[in-house]
């Protein structure tokens, strides 16, 4: 019994910490977004304007939301062996599914755009696991190891589809287009459906977090062993195929002028949507940050944990703490209520240059993660000490 509990403990705990770890690194991008000091549409991944640090502050968050989502599909494994009952495991994916995209369309949205008019809604990575939940409710009769294939053929496959509706005569390319591709969807004059995150690419995701759930159910050191084996193998896969340039990206690694900006392209791969080569690297990553995260016990591991246990909450939270840190910094540059909301996608942000510099940037992220603290940790003892209370698992 001993052994069983320190087994379920560890498991928690690991994966508490890698959640805290990738909801921390998120933030960084979306301050960027918000408060650097560079045009709205400059890409930091575009080799030819970018900088090292910029590409890396942008390479890193690759990593959010692909380890967010396969934890989501592993964590709703370990929920459902806990209860041991379909219907009810059903009900409650059904339930939140609708919640989370609830929220995406309404307090997400307006915290993300700080736009009174709601004159864009974003299917984001919150909705997109919401519709996961959904549909994987309705396979949990389905063996762990099926649904696992399932996730296996959406990720290896879904790229080839891709290619396929690049295909103007392809037929049902209209219909498939927002299920695998970023789709905007005119929903009115002045208002847009934007598909950043189309289900099905993330939906595989979430059938291999699910369907490889059992691996936390392993003992310590066969899990760690596992962990590592997997993530090598991973990156392995990831290095060979990249450098065919055959399949797996949209877009092909050149050579550049300089070894390191060769390696840059070599890396650079596609979220939008989320390609064969982006899934294998990040999720080799996280394999390699569960590993470590088995057996850390120190005072970083504690403070990732605090993060790792109210992910939704801490993402509310991070939202609106930052777009008013970004209208105090516009005001404080000099900008009035006149200048700011130019156009429907600015974050508010005024046409004019703004915004603070790489180093700036990095310290009003820690500030960020500073203040939530002591919110985030006051939550997690407050849903410890009131288990009863069914409302508070829906954040």
């Amino acid at each position: 019994m001993e052994k069983s509990t320190n087994n379920i403990r560890n498991r928690i705990v690991s994966i508490d910490i890698t959640r805290g770890l990738v909801m921390l690194i998120m933030a960084i991008d979306h301050i960027r977004d918000l408060m650097y000091n560079a045009p709205l549409n400059q890409n930091p991944l575009d080799l030819s304007v970018t900088t090292p640090g910029l590409f890396f502050t942008r390479w890193i968050t690759h990593l959010c939301a692909p380890i967010f989502v396969f934890l989501s599909g592993a964590s709703a494994y370990l929920s459902f062996k806990r209860k041991q009952n379909v219907s009810y495991s059903r009900n409650f994916l059904i339930t939140r599914g609708i919640w989370l995209i609830i929220l995406e369309f309404t307090l997400i949205t307006f915290a993300v755009w700080a736009d009174i008019h709601f004159r864009i809604f974003m299917l984001q990575v919150i909705a997109t696991i919401g519709f996961g939940f959904i549909i994987l409710s309705f396979l949990l009769k389905l063996t762990p190891k099926t649904i696992m294939i399932m996730g296996l053929v959406i990720v290896l496959g879904h790229d080839l589809i891709q290619t396929l509706l690049a295909n103007q005569q392809f037929p049902g390319k209209s219909e498939l287009a927002p299920l695998l591709v970023f789709t905007v969807i005119p929903l009115g004059a002045k208002t847009i459906l934007l598909i950043a995150y189309p289900i099905l690419p993330w939906l595989g995701i979430m059938l291999l977090g699910f369907g490889t759930g059992k691996l936390f159910e392993m003992d310590l050191q066969e899990r760690k062993k596992f962990l590592l084996r997997v993530g090598i193998l991973l990156v392995a896969f990831f290095i060979i195929l990249r450098w065919s340039n055959l399949y797996g990206d949209p877009f092909q690694w050149k050579i550049k002028n300089t070894v390191f900006f060769t390696f840059l392209s070599f890396i650079n791969v596609s979220k939008y949507p989320p390609s064969l080569l982006y899934t294998l690297i990040t999720l080799g990553i996280m394999c390699f940050i569960l590993y470590i995260s088995e057996s850390a016990s120190n005072y970083l591991s504690r403070i990732l944990i605090v993060y790792g246990k109210v992910p939704l909450f801490y993402y509310l939270l991070h939202w609106y703490l930052i777009h008013t840190i970004m209208f105090l910094i516009l005001f404080a540059e000099g900008f009035h209520t006149t200048d700011l909301f130019p156009n429907e996608s600015s974050f508010g942000r005024p046409l004019r240059p703004n915004g603070v510099s790489l180093p700036v940037m990095y310290l009003i992220w820690l500030s960020v993660i500073i203040i939530l603290y002591p919110l985030c940790k006051w939550y997690g003892k407050y849903k410890a000490d009131h288990p009863g209370k069914k409302w508070l698992s829906y954040l």
